[in-house]
């Protein structure tokens, strides 16, 4: 027995919100053709994340995170900075000790993706 594939779930406090996010910041695209009340699910290449709506959620509160692993780091970073959108302050663009090239972002509601590629 093995494990295939995991597909972290996150809050969300706006679906229509967290999904033009994604759609048109990020460029991930939605799931399957169903559109579920309370719930998304969005992917980009081998990536699928799921968003449970959580309307209370207080963003300074949410400890949401997501480390995303790619092979471009330096690309991808670039496309961000050409998309206007906002590197975590204590999240840019590095090489970490532990032998990773990356950076941070935040989605709307404060869940923290980390991108990173292996040295």
């Amino acid at each position: 027995m093995k494990l295939t594939a995991i597909h972290p779930k996150l809050p969300m406090r706006d679906k229509a919100a967290t999904k033009h996010f994604y759609l048109e910041k990020l460029h991930f695209q939605p799931c399957g053709t169903e559109d579920y009340p309370g719930y998304l699910m969005m992917r980009k290449d081998l990536v699928e994340i799921h968003f449970f709506e959580f309307a209370d959620l207080l963003p300074a509160e949410n400890y949401g995170m997501v480390y995303i692993r790619t092979d471009h780091i330096d690309q991808l970073y670039q496309f961000m900075q050409e998309n206007n959108i906002v590197i975590h302050p204590n999240g840019r663009l590095e090489t970490k000790p532990w032998g990773q090239r990356e950076f941070s972002i935040l989605d709307p509601d404060n869940n923290l993706l980390t991108f990173g590629q292996a040295i």
